[in-house]
Parts: structure tokens; C-alpha cells; sequence
């Protein structure tokens, strides 16, 4: 069978996003909906929020493009107004209530397009005590429960990079929300604000966790579980040459299979016998410091040991399998991960580099019908119909 193909550059080709700029999650989430074909326009301030490096290399701007809109002149909110009554989603990373002194809250963008979907993106959500409070994805995290899940028992909780708050709690979270909400839209007329905080996307992720401290299954403390590292057949162990491979064998014929392919095959017992971890972890520890990295590597590859090397952010892209699935792209010179997922009918590329700020102005006034984006002097000139 084949699977007919649509023209465009993924499944959200044709809709239309505002982005207001910040940094973290919310320009994150606007690029995964730019990466799966929405036409994303940023609306960059005036010497706008960076990450303190140079914009060409913002892979988070790739694929969409950007206006430079100066909110607080008297102008400004009318612009972006002007962009939200032709725009399906409308994404911000402002303090609650920050939109709407700025005039561009979502009571002004509904007058405007009453279909509109409004995603909201904090850290603490637009309401409870801590709803006005700075803050950064690891004291986001803190409080859910989350970051105490992670780590050795007897060292503080690591900073788990941006990943887990930002990305996963929170740009995630706020995709699938405005996705969701634009289903809604389109089948009632009706849009509506969408509040993705990280705490809340963060402590939902922990759910299945929940449900199994609940039934006895998971201690609430670092280092004693089965996904913790407490289980001496699910962590990390450093080679000979101070590098590190992952294990991960926990069913009983992938442990097996792990056993036999370190050397260690008498400690089969030893999986289910809580007391004997000590010795396992020990005998394991041992066994990966006499060879190294790549030696285990070829150890274990073809095998259903659940090991594998542990990278870095350079070698990933070398990785066979990831090299094989292109997992890993290089656009301009840059070399980012490709667009997730992927679809059979309306694939994804990397389209564009990152958007410069400001440069696509002329083309979006054009493109969304949005003149008042450009002086009287630079506003295209429609031709007469005959």
C-alpha cells in the first residue's frame, strides 16, 4: 500500500502562529510547531531577549520567521493585534498579567478573533501564591517532587540540565494543550486560553511513579528503586578509559543476556534479591573498568542486553543507528536534531535557519494581510483588479 503525500512541510502546514519572543520553553514549543509546518511569526523587541549568543545560532528560531514590534510604543499592541486576528495560536512567556498590561492579553486578541487559541507559558501557572514569582526550571521542579526523584541518596539532587522542566513540563506540554485547543476551535468557532505551567506539566509526567508509591511499589526517597539507579542492572558504569555505559536489562531474559555477555553469568540469582544488589552493583562496576567504552560497545552490539554507549552531545550524530535514521541534521552549517516525530503523509524538514530578527517584515504584512507591520512608506502595493 501506498501512503499518498501531501504538498507542504508537515501535518500543521496552513496554520498560523504568533509567537511574543522570550527564551526557554515558550520559543521551544512555537519551534516544534514551526518544525511540523505551521507558519510561526515571532515578534521580536527591539534588541529582544537572547540566550547570549549569536541569533544565527539559535536553533530554537529555525523555521519561522521573525518582526520586530516595539510593545510599549503607542503602535505596538495594534500590531500584534493585527497579527492575532489572522493567526490560529497565539503563544507567550510573559508574568502573569505582563500580556495585559501590554495590551495584548487574551480579552484584546479574542475581540480581535474570537477562534483564537491563547497558549500561556510559566513556570508556576497563572494563578496560586508563587504565580508572580521569578524562577528557573531546577526551582520548578524542586517542589513537584520531581527533582528529589533524581540522583544518588547520599549527593543532592543534580541539575537535570533544562530538559526535564522547560522542554518536557513545559514546552511539551503547551504544544499538545494548544494542539488540543485548536481541535476544539475549529470544531466550535470557539478559542480559549491555554495555562501550561511547569509544574504542572512536570509533576504530571511523575504519574506513573505516583501510582506505584501508592501501591507499595516505589520508596520516596533517592537511590532505592527499580528507575533510580538503585537496581544495580538499570544505571550508568564507567569504563577503563573514564567513560560510561548504560544498562538497562530489566526483564528477566534481557538480564540474562547482560550477565553472560559482562562475564558474570553465577549472578542470575541475584536480580531478584534485593540483599545481593550490593554485590551485583560491585561485581558489574568491576567488570566495565576492564575494558573500555568502545570495547564494550562492540560487546554488546547485536544483543538484546539493553546496553549502550554514552555519548556526547558531539558524538550523537555519529552514532550508526542515529546516522541512519537522520536522526541528526545539518542546515547552514549547523548541526541540531531533526524535526520529531515523523509522519508518513506530511513530512517534516528543517526548513530555514534561525529567523533574524526583524528580517521577514515586508513578508509577513504581505503574506497575513497585516500592512500596519510596516511604515506607509514600505507598505506593498496592491495591483488593481481588471
Amino acid at each position: 500500500m501506498t501512503t499518498a503525500r501531501t504538498p507542504g512541510h508537515g501535518p500543521l502546514t496552513g496554520v498560523r502562529v504568533v509567537e511574543l519572543a522570550g527564551i526557554g520553553p515558550g520559543p521551544f514549543a512555537a519551534m516544534l510547531l514551526a518544525d511540523l509546518g505551521a507558519d510561526v511569526v515571532r515578534v521580536d523587541r527591539p534588541g529582544g531577549p537572547g540566550l547570549g549568543i549569536d541569533p544565527a545560532y539559535d536553533v530554537t528560531n529555525r523555521n519561522k520567521r521573525s518582526v520586530v514590534v516595539d510593545l510599549k510604543s503607542p503602535g505596538g499592541p495594534d500590531q500584534v493585534l493585527g497579527l492575532a486576528a489572522r493567526a490560529d495560536i497565539l503563544v507567550e512567556g510573559y508574568r502573569p498579567g505582563v500580556a495585559e498590561r501590554l495590551g495584548v492579553g487574551p480579552e484584546p486578541c479574542h475581540a480581535r478573533n474570537p477562534r483564537l487559541v491563547y497558549g500561556r507559558m510559566t513556570g508556576w501557572g497563572q494563578d496560586g501564591p508563587l504565580a508572580h514569582r521569578a524562577g528557573h526550571d531546577i526551582a520548578y521542579l524542586a517542589p513537584t517532587g520531581v527533582l528529589g526523584m533524581i540522583g544518588r541518596p547520599d549527593e543532592p539532587p543534580p541539575a537535570p540540565a533544562n530538559l526535564l522542566g522547560d522542554y518536557a513540563g513545559g514546552s511539551l506540554y503547551l504544544v499538545v494543550g494548544v494542539l488540543a485547543a485548536l481541535h476544539h476551535a475549529r470544531a466550535t468557532g470557539t478559542g480559549q486560553v491555554v495555562d501550561a505551567a511547569i509544574v504542572d506539566g512536570a509533576a504530571h509526567l511523575a504519574a506513573m511513579i505516583h501510582g506505584m508509591l501508592a501501591a507499595g511499589g516505589w520508596q520516596d526517597r533517592r537511590g532505592a528503586n527499580l528507575l533510580d539507579g538503585g537496581c544495580p542492572y538499570y544505571g550508568t558504569y564507567e569504563t577503563a578509559d573514564g567513560r560510561y555505559m548504560a544498562v538497562g536489562a530489566l526483564e528477566p531474559q534481557f538480564y540474562a543476556e547482560f550477565l553472560a555477555l559482562l562475564g558474570i553469568e553465577d549472578q542470575g540469582a541475584a536480580r531478584k534479591d534485593i540483599a545481593r544488589w550490593g554485590e551485583l552493583r560491585d561485581q558489574v562496576a568491576a567488570r566495565f573498568k576492564t575494558r573500555t567504552r568502545d570495547e564494550w560497545t562492540a560487546v554488546f552490539d547485536g544483543s538484546d542486553a539493553c546496553v549502550a554507549p554514552v555519548l556526547s552531545l558531539r558524538e550523537a550524530p555519529h552514532h550508526p543507528h542515529l546516522a541512519a535514521r537522520g536522526t541528526f541534521t545539518d542546515h547552514g552549517g549547523i548541526s541540531q536534531p531533526a524535526p520529531a516525530p515523523r509522519f508518513s503523509a506530511t513530512p517534516t524538514s528543517v526548513r530555514t535557519g534561525p529567523a533574524r530578527p526583524g528580517a521577514d517584515t515586508a513578508d509577513v504584512a504581505r503574506d497575513w494581510d497585516v500592512p500596519g507591520l510596516l511604515p506607509s512608506s514600505r507598505i506593498p502595493q496592491r495591483k488593481a483588479s481588471s
